[in-house]
């Protein structure tokens, strides 16, 4: 897809099982028909063609001599070719472009320039050295044989026949390593040797300005092209470079796509339609570390300043999901409700991490402020508003421990020391233990059970009358009211 522009995934589809395999298709035998049905302008085709066509422009090229719906096309429908395109240029549609394409030219001048550089350093490169040869007074006509003879002698470079295996005399031609030799006469009697200059020229900055070029059509850091030094601690490509994560970004995006219809067609021929069909995500690794780290460092700034407006109570909670996080009305009331959600899971957790209850499944709730305010007030004597487990009268758990251990079981002189507890009841004993107010026996009007038990005492302490007589039948006019 980033070399031509456009994949081509053939699905190999099964009813009850889906999409059970792909098959890659080469783009230079696959058209692509739009727009050929007026009833129906969204229809999509595929034509397959096993000869193959010659791609070009924006479009294709049919094979010479050659028609594109003949027999030997194939036709699919949308469903049974996925299609990946890059779609960055209106000029390349249906199809989409490659994404080399805008470092294409750049390449063959790059090219073009390595080569001439290269060529130029081999030929221009070699230094030479300059023989000045004083001929002194040879005659003119002779300086020549001279000079040749002079350079037999000190340097020959032979060259040998092949056919015959003789040294070819006729053609010499000048190698790049040979030296000049130059008679002289006149002035400059002495004999001097100078060297020539080697490269000048440097064509290292040509090829180097068409290489960042490169980099830059191409988006790719050069730094991981192994064109730059001290990269420890860098670990990939995006997080040298964000523009290049953001690139690698839009490549996902476009694969996402066509893998959601690779995953719809799976789907409908496993028989599920409606809601079903589209309840399903899909995603790819985050590209950049830093690219991912932006984006929180950008979140985390805008909750900041939602605190800073709602502690300062400036502006409602609507305004800020509206202009800060750009939120939808019906994005508003959503999370607010999972909000409240949250919140319930959270009373839920701390029940069961405090109590050991689960509201969920009792229905109740233990240990919250509500709970313990009703234990003492007026709901703590109504009908089942006491929590299980809560009883004053048997309170649970560990006995109060006192400040002092005297008069205690772990007193070293014993729980009663003066043995005061333990004499009066002795005197008690004949009456029965504490029921008597003041240990007395004569203190009954306190103890109803102790009266029936004592009935004989109280019989003998009671006066009883001789001539006792009924006053509920005596009068004013009965004889005992008489007087002398």
């Amino acid at each position: 897809m980033c070399k031509y522009g456009d994949f081509f995934l053939k699905l190999e589809i099964a009813e009850k099982f889906g999409v059970y395999n792909v098959i890659p298709y080469t783009a230079y035998h696959i058209q692509r028909k739009e727009n050929f049905d007026p009833k129906n302008p969204s229809k999509v085709e595929f034509l397959y063609n096993p000869d193959g066509y010659f791609t070009g422009g924006s479009g294709y090229y049919a094979t010479p001599n050659q028609n594109i719906d003949t027999a030997n096309s194939i036709k699919f429908d949308n469903y049974e070719i996925a299609h990946f395109r890059l779609i960055t240029d209106v000029n390349y549609l249906p199809y989409g472009r490659s994404y080399l394409e805008p470092a294409r030219r750049l390449f063959k001048q790059y090219v073009l320039m390595e080569d001439a550089m290269l060529i130029h350093r081999i030929a221009r490169a070699p230094e030479k050295r300059i023989f000045y040869i004083n001929v002194g007074n040879i005659p003119p006509q002779e300086v020549d044989a001279f000079m040749q003879k002079t350079i037999n002698n000190m340097k020959k470079t032979p060259l040998i026949d092949e056919k015959t295996g003789e040294y070819n005399q006729k053609y010499n031609m000048q190698n790049i390593l040979e030296d000049f030799f130059i008679p002289v006469r006149g002035n400059d009697t002495a004999t001097k040797i100078d060297t020539t200059k080697g490269l000048e020229y440097n064509g290292i900055e040509d090829v180097a300005y068409l290489r960042d070029k490169l980099f830059a059509a191409l988006k790719v850091p050069k730094a991981f092209m192994g064109y730059e030094k001290d990269l420890t601690g860098k670990a990939t490509l995006a997080a040298e470079d964000i523009r290049f994560a953001r690139t690698i970004e839009r490549i996902q995006k476009i694969v996402l796509s066509e893998l959601y219809k690779i995953g719809l067609v799976h789907l409908y021929t496993q028989g599920y339609d409606g809601e079903q069909l589209t309840n399903f995500e899909l995603g790819l690794t985050t590209p950049s570390i830093i690219y991912d780290q932006e984006k929180v460092a950008l979140l985390k700034e805008k909750v900041s300043l939602a605190k800073e407006i709602m502690d300062t109570k400036l502006l409602p909670t609507d305004w800020i999901y509206d202009n800060v996080f750009h939120f939808s009305e019906d994005q508003f009331d959503e999370y607010r409700d999972l909000i409240i959600e949250d919140q319930k899971r959270a009373f839920r957790n701390q029940q069961i991490a405090d109590e050991g209850n689960d509201p969920l499944e009792t229905g109740k709730s233990y240990g919250t402020p509500h709970d313990l305010a009703s234990l003492y007030g007026k709901g703590r004597y109504e009908a089942n508003s006491v929590p299980d487990g809560y009883d004053e009268k048997t309170p649970l758990g560990r006995p109060e421990e006192k400040a002092s251990n005297r008069n205690t079981q772990n007193d070293n002189f014993g729980k009663d020391r003066l043995g005061t507890k333990s004499m009066k009841v002795d005197d008690q004993e004949d009456f029965g233990k504490n029921n008597f107010k003041g240990g007395s026996p004569l203190a009954l009007e306190n103890a109803k059970s102790v009266f029936a038990k004592n009935k004989t005492l109280i019989e003998s302490l009671s006066k009883t009358l001789v001539f006792e007589s009924d006053k509920n039948k005596e009068s004013l006019l009965d004889e005992s009211n008489l007087t002398e």
